[in-house]
């Protein structure tokens, strides 16, 4: 197939794109940076152009040709000239009119667990509506109208994620004193390579269009335990204090106005809602997904089998004394 990927250089989408070109398939993929492709330059069926998603004559010549758009487009943060608004349901309204010109067949387009046009934070709300539009039917009967497939993860854990790697570097940087908001927010934190292998099944599957797919991993954890595995298996000392929400409010209130914003008001308002799945999404697609001591060691701790498996056993442990 011919596929354009939105958002094809990121974590997701560089993992994504280069099993899509493996898988045989020939993949474009827009970016404002070519510098941040260099991984996905030596796959032959990868086309790299520099281009402006949000621009929607470029959107209509990106899709010229193309059977399937995939977006993975998306912020955890809102910063200038990127807004959740722009980013999350502007965007990919102008996909839909942009793939409908260019009578693409098919939109796999990635959203969250606990996306809703109601929810507390901007982030999930974004999110919500634009599943929201992605479903509505076509203006006109009969006019052409991809098939849209919408994937909604848990958060999304690998080698060069955003999640474990910078709680390993925080826990670092604090000698394992780690104050966390929402601690007890649960997750089932799902591998990278599971929810791309979703992806891949879904665009075989005919009778995946019109289609929602929940991901989620094998384990339901707790902010907290999951930082206490990847302390563990990462070798580190872990002390977490759980902090109160006025205290938990004011933290992402103060950390929203540091540069990069490590933790911000919308991070804790969409922690208020359990990122846990209501069916099993990869079940229908026929994948097994990983845990996260399955992949963890393989980029945050050794090769010890027995220790891994103590790490795991000692955060579950610490997990069950902690919700006593």
């Amino acid at each position: 197939m011919n596929i354009c990927v939105l958002g094809g250089t990121g974590f997701v989408g560089t993992e994504l794109v280069t099993r899509l070109a493996l898988a045989g398939h020939w993949v474009r993929v827009p970016t404002r940076n070519l510098a941040r492709a260099l991984r996905l330059r030596v796959l032959d069926t990868v086309e790299l152009c520099v281009a402006n998603v949000q621009d929607l004559t470029a959107l209509g010549r990106l899709f010229a040709g193309c059977d399937a758009v995939i977006n993975l487009v998306g912020i955890l943060n809102a910063r200038r000239g990127a807004s959740f608004q722009a980013v999350h349901t502007e965007l990919p309204a102008k996909v839909l009119a942009a793939a409908r010109a260019a009578a693409v067949a098919r939109i796999l387009h990635m959203s969250a667990l606990g996306a809703d046009p109601h929810a507390p934070s901007h982030y999930l709300r974004s999110k919500g509506a634009a599943e929201a539009l992605l479903r509505a039917p076509p203006p006109h009967p009969g006019s052409p109208h991809p098939g849209v497939t919408i994937f909604r993860p848990s958060v999304i854990f690998g080698a060069r994620d955003s999640l474990t790697n910078r709680l390993a570097g925080l826990l670092r940087r604090t000698a394992g004193l780690l104050p966390l908001a929402r601690a007890g927010a649960r997750f089932a934190p799902v591998y990278v390579g599971d929810v791309c292998a979703a992806f891949l099944a879904a665009l075989a599957r005919p009778a995946s269009v019109g289609a929602t797919y929940e991901l989620c991993g094998p384990q339901v954890m707790t902010l907290a335990g999951i930082v206490r595995l990847t302390a563990h298996v990462a070798g580190l000392r872990c002390r977490i204090v759980p902090l109160p929400n006025a205290v938990g409010w004011l933290q992402g209130l103060v950390m929203g106005l540091l540069p990069g914003k490590p933790f911000s008001l919308d991070n804790f308002r969409s922690l208020a809602i359990d990122c846990v799945c209501r069916e099993d999404g990869f079940a229908r697609l026929g994948i097994r997904p990983q845990g996260m001591l399955a992949v963890l060691p393989t980029y945050l701790g050794g090769n010890d089998p027995e220790g891994q498996l103590d790490a795991l056993r000692r955060a579950e442990e610490l997990e069950r004394s902690a919700d006593a």
